[in-house]
């Protein structure tokens, strides 16, 4: 199939994507291309059909990648949202981000696909809204009512709903850069999205365990830190993440499955970042 007729817009500045994006104010589905990995198959097979067409590639100031201030696991990155995930896999300034990125799907698509476009996206499943979330990412989102700051955990709703307004872009994201990290995750197939996936941060001195393809957005495994910060071993933070865990089951993997799946990841996370103790 091809997609359904649209108006096409290709705004040079921040400020004109805002324009774009007002057009929706008239009634009319508004929809931003960038990487397009997501949004151009839904276009060809019809299941989505905006009016307009707001394609950002030439805007340059959501292009960059840039170290912050600070020490490893105090300063961050600040990841503009047209960096490519190739260009994510390549650095070395976030080593967990380049770990991450280079699980998505192929080089085609890395070669395409952006860091701002993956989190607005909102898959339960894909690699970057689990590492935003366990680093403690922050988005810069940009609107009619200016600019606002948006907390990873606060930026996914559900499957595929994020808390941006559809006349509002993610301009960029904060990473907080680790001192310790892991990332491990499980596919049926080399590129396709994880059934599980896990990623251990040590930020400013607390450690998070996030996970994705459990639930509906990215979850922190509460019970798995707390027994951490306890001294526990590593058998003890798994053991308190299965049993904290509620996933739901699919034709994919089943429920027990899953929980078993995101037990063991975290605990290959947590051996790649030398945290918890023996056992």
């Amino acid at each position: 199939m091809k997609p359904a007729p649209f108006e096409y817009l290709r705004p040079g500045s921040v400020d004109e994507t805002v324009a774009a994006l007002a057009t929706g104010a008239d009634g009319l589905e508004v929809k931003i291309l960038a990487g397009g990995q997501s949004l151009v198959p839904l276009l060809a097979l019809r299941m989505a059909r905006p009016a307009v067409l707001v394609d950002i590639n030439r805007v340059a100031e959501l292009s960059g990648f840039a170290r912050c201030p600070g020490s490893v696991g105090t300063g961050s990155v600040e990841v503009g949202a047209l960096t490519r995930h190739s260009a994510l896999a390549g650095q070395t300034e976030h080593p967990l981000l380049a770990e991450a990125a280079r699980w998505i799907g192929h080089p085609a698509i890395r070669s395409r696909g952006t860091a701002a476009g993956s989190l607005a996206h909102a898959d339960p499943a894909a690699e970057l809204p689990v590492v935003a979330v366990a680093c403690g990412a922050v988005a810069t989102v940009i609107g009619p009512g200016g600019a606002r700051r948006v907390p990873a955990d606060e930026l996914f709703l559900g499957p595929l709903m994020s808390a941006l307004g559809e006349d509002e872009l993610i301009t960029s994201v904060s990473f907080p850069v680790p001192a310790r990290w892991g990332f491990a995750e499980f596919a049926r197939r080399h590129g396709d999205f994880a059934l599980v996936s896990a990623a251990v941060a040590e930020v400013a001195g607390e450690v998070s365990i996030a996970l994705g393809g459990v639930g509906g957005v990215p979850v922190r495994a509460v019970a798995g830190e707390r027994a951490l910060a306890r001294g526990g071993s590593v058998d003890e933070v798994v053991a308190a993440v299965r049993a904290e865990l509620s996933p739901t089951g699919d034709l994919h993997a089943s429920a027990d499955y899953r929980r078993a799946l995101a037990g063991e990841l975290v605990r290959r996370a947590l051996e790649q970042a030398g945290l918890g103790g023996g056992g």
